[in-house]
């Protein structure tokens, strides 16, 4: 009788089960564990992220070792690489094809384990340690999702966006809304838009939605992730938080496929 009073949809409901389907692959393909009982919500703050290095190598050392505990994938060989001398060095040693196909859509071919996983990043990241922190997250989600026994919801044409997701689902969802930009502007070099972003594929709207998922799943409450988002991004996550905990059903699946693992 009163449909002026029904809330307005946030995201158009294929998204939404998107990405709570897709929170349900990671939950079965990776340890559920972990993500119960080690995995928090991430911040871009000294609390999470102390410390200073007087070099950019040093500093972006720190920043990484910092987003791959937080990941619990401190034990995985990795090699931090300046974009600028990826060129330089040997492929047997970098195997950088698998992350260009990734990051460009398609689903990465595993590295063999005997190789370091190349973490390619750009030192002027650093004039936005968000952005450094979420492309950290974002390239560690790549290949963490190679490891999956089964493909990702919507197919490996998804591959990007599932793993943004699955870098939400790892914590570091403040930082991938963040970071994430919906419009681009590409002209001359001195207006082109931010002087340091990352690329995204998932808006900054989807990936605040699904930090709602996860914060609803970990029991977190909105004000440990609103005090941490930019300022037009909290009022969206606000009414997420409450649109997500009205699908209890929804959530009570994903709890339940954490709980039989």
């Amino acid at each position: 009788m009163f449909p002026f009073l029904k809330p307005t949809q946030l995201l158009d409901e294929a998204t939404v089960q998107w990405m709570f389907d897709s929170f349900a692959w990671a939950l079965r393909n990776f340890d559920a564990r972990i993500f119960r009982d080690e995995t928090i919500l991430v911040t871009p703050s000294n609390a999470h992220f102390p410390g200073r290095e007087s070099s950019p190598e040093g500093m972006s050392g720190l920043i990484f070792d910092r987003v791959r505990f937080f990941a619990s994938m401190q034990h995985w060989p990795c090699q931090l690489v300046d974009e600028d001398v990826v060129e330089e060095l040997p492929l047997r040693i970098l195997p950088v094809a698998g992350l260009v196909r990734a990051m460009e859509g398609a689903m990465p071919i595993a590295v063999e384990a005997a190789q370091p996983l190349p973490i390619i990043y750009r030192a002027d990241q650093l004039r936005d340690p968000e952005v450094m922190i979420a492309h950290f997250a974002h390239t560690l989600a790549h290949y963490l999702g190679t490891t999956a026994n089964e493909p990702p919801p919507g197919g490996e044409e998804n591959w990007p966006h599932v793993t943004e997701l699955l870098a939400v689902f790892m914590g570091f969802g403040v930082v991938m809304a963040d970071s994430a930009n919906t419009a681009r502007i590409r002209s001359c070099g001195s207006c082109s838009g931010p002087a340091v972003e990352r690329e995204n594929y998932l808006s900054q709207f989807d990936v605040t939605y699904a930090l709602a998922i996860f914060c609803c799943l970990k029991n977190i409450p909105a004000r440990e992730a609103v005090k941490h988002l930019k300022s037009t991004l909290r009022p969206f996550f606000k009414r997420a938080m409450k649109d997500v905990m009205r699908r209890e059903s929804q959530l009570q699946r994903l709890r339940e496929v954490a709980a039989a693992i």
